[in-house]
Parts: structure tokens; C-alpha cells; sequence
């Protein structure tokens, strides 16, 4: 079998050496985004794998008109498809599976350096600054309440991660993990508002969710709270959160996402205006950390993010089930 890998990364490219011959496929890798023009590198060949590039209408069309059927995306999320276009033309597609442990890890470090003020104390430590005072004292763990919301594969790996900290954890998921609640209490929505020190989000993008911290949820939550986000960048309004951080209402943000951040993040923008207004005003705060989409980037990750979409396009191809693929 022949899988184009459209916007290979030399980290990546290391892993799909040794995966292919494990798994008896010809991989034509391109540096190349998928597009219009590049679909042409498709030719015949019925799976592709890409990244988190714009998958819009026209390049669906483009690669839907060389004959290509199924289409992996080396990602967990899908909001850079078009997937009513998908829909339209009958393309299946599939996204990728990876350890949780990186996220989860990831999640957990950016909890402490924001309780811990680490952004400020960098910044004052930089500058020669070593004193003690009042912008660098931090808050012990064990005596937080920590909310997370979402108890899939990564929100139950924090829990299960957090209990080694002697923190309260409370829960918010529309389903119940029997894993999670060995460590943490459920509670509906406006409790875990009440009562979270921190509210960790760890969610799919959808309709229900988009939004889901505006300025009304955060109003009903405890004053200085700790918002963590390494799950989609749509789930909180920047606006709002960004007013929250102004009246002190939201005492510090760690976010390794950002509504609109694609076309942004994954590209060098040295000495140039980052187009993305709200992104731009929160990282100028001292006390919101932001990192460019990067709580999954392990070696570990990368690997099976490489090896998952090989198999899920022979999976495709060989008409195997396939638990990559997502229901259109």
C-alpha cells in the first residue's frame, strides 16, 4: 500500500522510516501542506495522512478528485476540516490515538507553575530581582480544590496523576469514569464553578462546548481562580477571560491553546505582529502562562502518532474495523 504523508517534520520523519517496513507500506512523504496543488502528489492513491493544516473544501475536492478515499489526520482533534465538505464527497476520515500521559503530565506542570507564579518569578529573576515579595509567593497544592471537566483518557490520567498530591478533585463529565471516581467526587456544573481553587479543561471542541468558560461561568466562579486549558482553544472566550484577568476575578490562566490559533501555532513569527489580538494581550500578563500547542509534543507521542495513522490507513484500506475513524 502507497500513503502520501503530507507535512512531514523531521521528528516525524525518523519514526515513519521505522514503521514502514514494519508494516509493509510505501510512505511518499512531502514537506508540502495538502492543497489544491499538492493534491496532485495523490495521484492513485486512495489514504493520506496530514496534519494540522486547513483541510478546506477545495483541497477535499482537490485530493477526492485523484482518488483519494480516507483521509488521517496525525491529530486527536479535526476543527482543521471542512467536515461538511468531508460529508459531501463521502471521504472518511480518521484521527490518531496517543499516550494520554503527555497531556496529562503537561496539564499537571502548568497547574504548578501557575499556583507557583513561575512566569513572574522568571521574569523578576531575569531582571536581577531576587527578593521576596508578594508577586512571587505561590499556593501549596494539597490545600486546592481542583475541578476538572472532562474525564476521558487524559482528564482521568490527571485525576489519577493529582491524587498523589493530597489536592480535593472534583469531576464534571456528561459520563462517568469508574477510574476517576476513585480519586475524585462527581459534581454537576454550578458546584464545580463554586468550588474549584482550578478548573482544568479537558474536552472535545462541539457546538455544546464552544464558549463553555464565558464571562457568565466565570462570574459564578470562586474569585482568583486558576484556569488551565490544554484541550481546544474554543472552549474559553478570550475576551472573557481576558476581562476576568484585568478585575482580578481569574487570578492566573495557563493555556497551551487559543481560539483561532490555526495558521499561528507551528510556524516561526520572529519579528513579525502576531495576528491574533486576544492571544497577543494574554501573553503580555504576568501571571497567564501560554505555550504554542505543545502538551502532546513527546517522543513517545510523536511515535505513535506516526505509527497509529499507518495503521489506520491500512485498517481503511484492507476494510478492517477501524478505531481511528471517525463517525461523519
Amino acid at each position: 500500500m502507497k500513503i502520501v504523508i503530507y507535512t512531514e517534520r523531521d521528528d516525524e520523519a525518523l519514526y515513519f522510516t521505522r514503521f514502514a517496513p514494519l508494516y509493509g507500506v510505501e510512505l511518499l512523504e512531502r514537506r508540502e501542506d495538502p492543497s489544491v496543488e499538492t493534491a496532485r502528489f495523490a495521484e492513485g492513491i486512495s489514504a493520506v495522512s496530514v496534519i494540522t493544516t486547513p483541510m478546506t473544501a477545495p483541497t477535499l475536492e482537490a485530493l477526492y478528485a485523484r482518488g483519494v478515499r480516507f483521509i488521517s489526520t496525525r491529530s486527536i482533534g479535526l476543527d482543521h476540516f471542512d467536515l461538511a465538505a468531508a460529508r459531501r464527497l463521502g471521504l472518511r476520515i480518521g484521527n490518531v490515538s496517543y499516550d494520554p500521559d503527555a497531556v496529562s503530565n503537561y496539564t499537571i506542570m502548568l497547574i504548578l507553575m501557575a499556583i507557583r507564579r513561575i512566569k513572574n518569578i522568571s521574569r523578576l529573576a531575569d531582571a536581577g530581582d531576587f527578593s521576596l515579595r508578594a508577586g512571587v509567593q505561590g499556593r501549596n497544592l494539597k490545600n486546592l480544590t481542583v475541578g476538572i471537566v472532562g474525564t476521558g483518557r487524559i482528564g482521568c490520567r490527571v485525576i489519577e496523576h493529582l491524587a498523589g498530591f493530597g489536592c480535593t478533585i472534583a469531576a464534571f463529565s456528561r459520563s462517568r469514569n469508574e477510574a476517576a471516581s476513585r480519586y475524585a467526587r462527581y459534581v454537576d456544573w454550578e458546584e464545580l464553578l463554586a468550588l474549584s481553587d482550578i478548573i482544568s479543561l479537558h474536552l472535545h471542541p462541539s457546538p455544546e462546548t464552544f464558549h463553555l468558560i464565558n464571562s457568565d461561568t466565570i462570574s459564578r466562579m470562586k474569585d482568583g481562580v486558576v484556569i488551565v486549558n490544554t484541550a481546544r482553544g474554543g472552549l474559553i472566550d478570550s475576551e472573557a477571560l481576558i476581562a476576568g484577568v484585568e478585575s482580578g476575578k481569574v487570578g492566573a490562566a495557563a493555556l497551551d491553546v487559543h481560539e483561532d490559533e490555526l495558521g499561528l501555532y507551528y510556524k516561526d513569527l520572529r519579528g513579525r505582529p502576531l495576528a491574533n489580538r486576544s492571544l497577543a494581550v494574554l501573553r503580555s500578563f504576568p501571571n497567564v502562562i501560554v505555550t504554542p500547542h505543545t502538551a502532546f509534543y513527546t517522543d513517545q507521542t510523536v511515535s505513535d502518532m506516526a505509527e497509529n495513522t499507518i495503521r489506520s490507513c491500512l485498517n481503511f484500506e484492507r476494510g478492517l474495523d477501524n478505531p481511528w475513524e471517525i463517525n461523519l
